[in-house]
This record gives structure tokens, sequence and C-alpha cells, in this order.
């Protein structure tokens, strides 16, 4: 039988590779009936893979390592790898949290140069332009860790935190994946990375941060003139640091024109004037601690909840528990117990509301337009929500309909 590329999960990444031209065959755990798609692809249940015949596979970066398709595959690879000899000068973004919006942002500062974005959001990297001079490409820690010849010419890393713990292992195991590129970058690339990870080994040069302070000191750039605040600050500072090391300029203007995506710290108004804040992309610990030291001097009504995998809340309500404002839970979603018990322990007040719309009439009763009301949740959104995206719509759906 002819051998061919086996494309593990039928999802974009590995339909993309299709796409552009390779012939592919798909397995995936949710087709339990052969069928060939529109493009002509065979498409098959996981279970008839057979490595005997597979020259070579492409993973879907989201299934993880301990899954049969994996652990049977004799020559496994990721499609930043597929296309590791015909990817331009990249640069690549990864941390746990911000890497859609400084990935975005860098786009920004460098589009005048034909800098085209893609690899987690947009485009995949098997449908982006080869001739283009420039990728920028926001990188899972599942696609690094399924990586080993591709490397980037300009490695950003934001802060690690813990997530995706169940799929790595344990928290060394998600941090050696986002430190993976460090060991293929070479001599007189650069690496910002935060200085926690100062001592790993590099040929690149470093770029070491704590926070936007650091980095704005050693690229001479005045915070003050860059009109952004809190955790988007430093994405800010990011982007205008690569423009830097690239170009050796600072364009504060052009930063300052970047539009932030929605579900994102996304401010509206009810008809009273009282300001909400739509910030459900924060699936995580560390995304909501950053929306909350945000809004830090002011009243809060925080909605929490979801699907939060199991990881420590801890950080969570330490914070909340030295917030300098007044601050009360409203708790949705499927961890409502564990945070029940968390809100107790820490003595925070709380109010459990299992799903979002009880929630915002309940903070409708409390709110003024000296506080602010932010949806946070600390957690994945799939317990009650197709995507954070339908979580935030709905918050904001809510909002409107308040009278």
């Amino acid at each position: 039988m002819p051998r061919s590329i086996s494309c593990f999960g039928y999802g974009k990444t590995t339909r993309a590779i299709a796409q552009a031209g390779n012939t592919c065959i798909f397995y995936d755990d949710k087709v339990t009936k052969p069928f060939k798609d529109d493009a002509g692809n065979r498409v098959l249940p996981s279970h008839l893979f057979d490595p005997n015949y597979s020259a070579l596979e492409i993973t879907s970066p989201g299934i993880a390592p301990s899954h049969p398709l994996i652990t049977q595959a004799r020559h496994l690879m990721s499609d930043y790898d597929f296309y590791a000899e015909a990817m331009p000068f990249s640069i690549w973004v990864s941390g746990t949290n911000g890497k859609t919006t400084t990935t975005q942002m860098i786009t920004h500062m460098l589009a005048s140069r034909g800098a085209l974005s893609g690899g987690n959001i947009g485009t995949p990297v098997a449908l982006l332009d080869r001739h283009a001079p420039i990728w920028v490409l926001e990188t899972s820690s599942f696609t690094l860790h399924y990586t080993e010849y591709a490397k980037p010419d300009i490695y950003v890393l934001l802060p690690v935190a813990p997530d995706h713990l169940g799929w790595h292992g344990s928290m060394e195991a998600y941090e050696a994946a986002k430190l993976k590129p460090l060991q293929q970058i070479q001599e007189g690339e650069a690496v910002i990375l935060p200085r926690r990870y100062a001592d790993y080994p590099t040929a690149g040069f470093k770029i070491l941060y704590d926070n936007e302070h650091d980095l704005a000191r050693y690229f001479g750039f005045s915070l003050e003139k860059i009109a952004f605040s809190g955790v988007f600050l430093l994405d800010a500072v990011i982007a205008m640091g690569v423009e830097k090391i690239l170009y050796n300029q600072s364009n504060y203007d052009r930063i300052n024109t970047f539009t932030m995506d929605a579900h994102r710290q996304e401010h509206l108004y009810d008809t009273q004037g009282r300001l909400w804040v739509n910030d459900s992309k924060a699936t995580n610990v560390d995304a909501t601690l950053g929306a909350i030291r945000s809004v830090a001097n002011r009243p809060l009504h925080l909605i929490v909840g979801g699907d939060d995998k199991g990881v420590n809340l801890t950080p969570l309500f330490e914070a909340l528990r030295q917030f300098p404002s007044e601050v009360s839970l409203y708790i949705i979603g499927s961890n409502a117990l564990r945070l029940e018990s968390f809100a107790q322990q820490y003595d925070i007040t709380y109010v459990t509301c299992n799903f979002l719309d009880n929630a915002v009439a309940k903070i409708a009763q409390y709110h003024t337009k000296e506080s602010i009301a932010l949806l946070s949740p600390a957690a994945a959104s799939l317990d009650q929500f197709s995507s954070y995206i339908a979580r935030g719509e709905e918050f904001k759906m809510h909002v409107k309909a308040l009278s």
C-alpha cells in the first residue's frame, strides 16, 4: 500500500496542511465512520491509524502526548517543523497570557515592513505567504512541545504561570515547553525573557525583565507616552521593543493606534452609566490577577467561575484578601463549590449565582458609578458555554438588557 502523510485531528491546523496541497489522511476521535470531505480528503476514526503505512505524522497541537495516536507515531512532527525550511524571518510569541495581544501588537508595529501574523491565531503556518518578509507567530506550549527543528529568529516569552498542567503533566513540563526555543536560538538572535529564567542556557542574547519598567529602561522608552495600562502596557512595550531590535526606532504614534480585541478587559456602560468590564478571555488565575490589579482603586463586583481544571486558586484569593477596595464575588460555573470554600476560608464576601444572567442581575442591585463590575472568570468556559467568546457575548447581552 502507498505511504501518506497522517494528520492527527481534523482541525484548523491539519486541514490547512491539506489545503496547502499536501496529500493527507486524517484521523480524528470524533469520527465514527470513514468519509471523504468536500476536498476529497479521507477522514478516518483514530483507531484505524496504522503506523506501518505512514511516512510522516503531523498532529493538531491540542492532542495530548498520552493519546494513542501520538504514542504509536514513528515520524511525528509539528506543523512548524513541517514548514521550517520555508519559514521566513520569524518572531514567536509565547507565555501564559497576552500571547494574542502581543502578537497582534508586534504585527501592527511591523505591518509597513510586510509582517504577517499567524500560528495559533488567524492563519495557520501552512497558509501563510512564504514570500512575506516576516512572520509573527502566536505559539502555544502544545506546539512547542511537538516542535524539534523549527526555530524563531526572535523569541518573546511573556510571563509563565500554571496552565494546561493536565496536558503537560506538571508545571516543570509546561515551563520546559515554553523554554524549548532557547535551545535552538543562535548567537546574535534575541530572546525577550522573564528574569526568573535568566540562568536557562541559550546561545541567544537575553533581554531580561520582571515588568514593563525593566523593558522601558532597557529600550529607552517613556511609559507615559504609551496609551495602554495594566497588563496591556507590557504587551505594548514588548511590541515596541521588537521594532527597536530590528530597526532601531520607536514609534509611539503607531502603537497608540492599536485597537484591542473584544473580550479582553473590554469596557461597556449600562443605561445608568455604570462600568462593566468584559474580560471573558481570562481563562486562568494569572489573567484574572492582571485584571483585578488594573482596577484596584475602586470597589469591585467580580464574576468568577467555570472549568478551572483543578488549578491552585490560592494566589487569586490571597490577592482578593489584600484588595485595597471593597470586593464581592459572584460565583458561576462548575467549580462553584471550590470557590465557595476558598471564599469562606479567606473571608471574602460572595454570592453563588450559578449562571451568568443571575450574576449580572445580582450585581445590578448594588453596582454604582463608583464601582466596577468585572467578568474575569479565572476558568475555562466549556462547562456552560461553547467558548470564552460566547461567554463574553452573553455577558454583554445581559448588561445591555439592564434598564
